[in-house]
């Protein structure tokens, strides 16, 4: 059995034999989405060392660039989607651009200068580059041609893998360890890149592992293609894949890659999503997180787009963000991709945008201007707390199985100085939808892993798909894997999707303007209410029904009525999050001489009261307040509903709909 955890080993076999640069501003606040999330946060003399005080290392994501063959046969790569998405990165201040494999379409070399020719234009302006070999360059480049070229990319200072020179390699660029793994190459490079990571680990305080293909696909995925529908002994990936994954979640690892043709955010368990606990705190070990790592699949910028096959693999994963656009089948566009991950200090700030446009080829006709739009963000510390909010669609009678939770309740995050913050009510109400398409698996007996079609559907819920019991229940379908003895094929129906959200509270440490330590809230505000098929084409959540057998019960997923703040837009730049409560409490000797500060997660300068004095309401936090808000001054209703809670001097509570950056500050400071 692959797993070597007992529990799990005793509950999956009864189980199986029981038979997710330019947005436009938030009109709920004054958050800026035209900029990275980066904080400066000056002073003249700070307290302590501020995160505007820490060097600045900002990653640009380059997906897939290649562009298809001409008429006489001749493979490019798609060059106007590449010359948007760095045009955008360098006006970002990227440090690093990690192209992230499969820039060429048949790895010839008139493609290969195609390529060099738009980005020697930007390595030329001082970024650097950080190049890994996708299937394409594998499957019809010689090594000669990749290391000919992309040597003058990869940087000088690389450290590569014994044996796997120029294929895989590392850089550690300020406080982030940054490697690079060619396509398929993760599992084989394992035990180097653990020893890697204990190398550096106290060097770093960020990992980041880039290569063209990973564990847990959209279409593809190592799991699904050599385990699950893998040759018979042939364990390469078999046998260290709960390793692997186990690994990059005690790491912290943000895991980026391409090869999808589509963009998509979500979080890997280490065990299984059902097992995956909301992280707090404990009273001596202090704050720990959640067992997961963070994937993501940067998007396209090449002129082919894919469907979304196969689904969430929910018996290990948990999407956050999906789009994708197909140009087929009713999709009217492609979609280019640019995202930027962001390190300053122990914080990451990190956005993802994307631009539809129609080109199929580099005729100069078919030039574009991208227009960009905010599509994903998150930020976060290292010092944090985090939950899975499950959208507020479970059905009815549903188990809750410890995590299946649609509130926005966590237990105390600690602060680091003491005190702490947590999350106490509201309701998951705004969530965004997605089908997908069915997809077959097949096997070939004494040489497939798989002897039988029973075999095959066993592998999947191994190590795809959660298997459907009251007790373990699949809120995608009841059915995740049938057999068609008919065909002797094994059936991943067709469902619908809700997306999950990812709820982070970090810590920062205090400045000398703020009594308290700062408290970033993140993951509230990426989802609109929108709702995709799974070739991108737009559908209406509060008016379609989803698939069939797309509910625990085999019914499909109806309408929702969705808040009013829902957009249904793929802009976040204008997203409005569902209420949710704050409650937090300040260090000893916190008093009402404090107020709740705000400031800009974009790089404001400036703490302003969430609300004004007079707009405070003095009570205990009461859940009744979300459905009839306490009596306040007249003209506070425009203002966040802030309490203060007289019987403890150090706790305050809000009412919020957007993620943000809080502390406390003295009254007589703020203007």
């Amino acid at each position: 059995m692959f797993v070597n955890k007992k529990g799990w080993y005793l509950l999956l076999s009864a189980i199986i034999f029981s038979g997710v640069l330019t947005g436009c501003e938030s009109d709920s606040d004054n958050t800026d989405t035209s900029a990275p999330l980066v904080t400066d946060n000056s002073s003249e003399q700070p307290a302590v060392e501020e995160a505007s005080d820490l060097p600045v290392f900002r990653i640009g994501l380059l997906p897939d660039t290649q562009g298809g063959t001409d008429s006489a046969g001749q493979a490019h790569v798609a060059m106007h989607p590449m010359r948007e998405v760095l045009k955008h990165q360098d006006a970002a201040g990227v440090s690093m651009v990690i192209a992230l494999g499969d820039l060429t379409d048949h790895g010839s070399a008139v493609e290969f200068a195609e390529w060099r020719s738009v980005a020697d234009e930007y390595a030329e302006k001082g970024i650097e580059f950080l190049p890994v070999m996708g299937n394409h360059e594998t499957s019809y480049a010689y090594t000669v041609e990749w290391i000919d070229n992309m040597r003058h990319f990869i940087p000088q200072d690389a450290v590569h893998m014994p044996g796997y020179e120029w294929v895989n390699y590392y850089v550690v660029r300020e406080n982030v360890l940054v490697i690079g793994l060619a396509y398929y190459n993760l599992p084989i490079a394992f035990e180097w890149i653990k020893q890697v990571v204990y190398e550096q680990r106290e060097n770093v305080d960020h990992i980041v592992i880039a290569s063209h293909d990973g564990l847990i696909g959209a279409k593809y995925g190592q799991t699904r293609e050599h385990i699950v529908e893998g040759t018979k002994d042939d364990n390469w990936v078999y046998q260290v894949q709960p390793q692997i994954r186990e690994f990059l979640a005690d790491n912290d690892v943000i895991y980026v890659q391409g090869h999808e043709h589509q963009y998509q955010r979500s979080l890997i368990s280490a065990k299984t999503a059902l097992n995956t606990l909301p992280s707090s705190s404990t009273p001596t070990g202090g704050n720990y997180r959640m067992d997961v790592y963070t994937q993501i699949m940067a998007g396209n910028a090449s002129y082919k787009g894919y469907e979304f096959r196969y689904g969430e693999r929910d018996l290990v994963q948990m999407i956050v963000s999906q789009k994708n656009a197909t140009l087929s089948n009713g999709s009217e566009a492609y979609d280019v991709n640019s995202s930027l991950l962001t390190f300053q200090g122990p914080r990451v700030d990190y956005v993802s945008y994307f631009a539809p446009h129609t080109a199929h080829s580099n005729d100069a006709s078919e030039a574009f201007e991208a227009d960009w739009k905010l599509a994903d963000r998150f930020s976060r510390t290292t010092d944090r707390c985090e939950t899975v909010i499950y959208p507020d669609a479970i059905p009815e009678g549903t188990r809750s199985a410890l995590v299946l939770q649609p509130e926005y309740r966590t237990n105390e995050c600690l602060a680091p100085q003491g005190g702490f913050a947590k999350l106490m009510g509201g309701r998951n109400q705004t969530f965004n939808r997605t089908d997908t398409r069915t997809r077959d698996m097949g096997f070939t007996p004494g040489f497939s892993r798989a002897e039988s079609l029973n075999d095959l559907m066993r592998l999947s819920y191994q190590w795809l798909f959660q298997y459907h019991e009251s007790w373990t229940p699949n809120l995608n379908s009841p059915l995740r894997a049938a057999p068609d003895y008919d065909n002797n094929e094994l059936i991943i129906p067709e469902t619908t999707i809700d997306l999950k959200e990812h709820v982070t509270l970090s810590w920062l440490p205090a400045t000398e303007e703020t009594v308290s330590d700062i408290l970033l809230v993140s993951g509230t505000q990426n989802q609109t209410g929108v709702y995709q098929d799974d070739y991108g084409v737009l559908k209406d959540i509060e008016v379609d029904t989803g698939l069939a057998m797309s509910r625990p019960n085999g019914s499909a997923k109806p309408p929702v009525v969705l808040p009013t703040t829902a957009t249904k837009s793929w802009d976040i730049g204008t997203a409005v999050s569902d209420r949710y409560v704050l409650a937090f409490t300040g260090p000893e000797g916190a008093d009402e001489s404090l107020t709740m500060a705000i400031r800009s997660l974009e790089g404001g300068e400036q703490w302003s009261a969430l609300a004004a004095e007079t707009c405070v309401v003095e009570a205990e936090w009461q859940d009744s307040f979300l459905g009839t808000a306490p009596e306040r001054a007249a003209g506070c209703d425009e203002q966040p509903l802030v309490g203060f809670d007289p019987a403890q001097p150090n706790q305050w509570w809000a009412v919020l709909q957007q993620d943000v950056e809080l502390a406390l500050v003295a009254r007589s400071d703020l203007n």
